[in-house]
């Protein structure tokens, strides 16, 4: 599975190349609250917390939400230090992700 993780963290990658990632609780908060986001990832080894108050918001704001990769994984491939939640602001790139995680549970 750790291999198609790659692919996935690949795209993230590219989307913060591209100034299409916002990360960090806040940031990911302000574009979700502003109809930015496309997409909101959260570290699965955030706190249950975290997790909670982000699907609770997503779910409100009607933003899609995936649990996937770790915060040192989010925040490595967004150029940054740890990041419990990312926020995908280009519609391409979150279903491309999208797509992606949902083949990894498949296989």
């Amino acid at each position: 599975m750790a291999q198609n993780n790659s692919k996935v963290l690949s795209v993230i990658g590219l989307a913060a190349r591209a100034g299409r990632v916002k990360s960090g609780e806040f940031s990911t908060e302000k574009e979700v609250k502003s109809g930015n986001a496309s997409l909101v990832i959260v570290a699965e080894d955030a706190s249950d917390n975290t997790k909670k108050k982000f699907r609770d918001m997503c779910n409100f704001y009607d933003v899609p939400i995936e649990i996937f990769a770790t915060k040192e994984e989010l925040g490595h491939w967004t150029g940054k230090e740890y990041r419990a939640s990312i926020c995908i602001l280009d519609e391409g790139f979150a279903k491309s992700i999208v797509k992606k995680i949902n083949l990894n549970m498949e296989g």
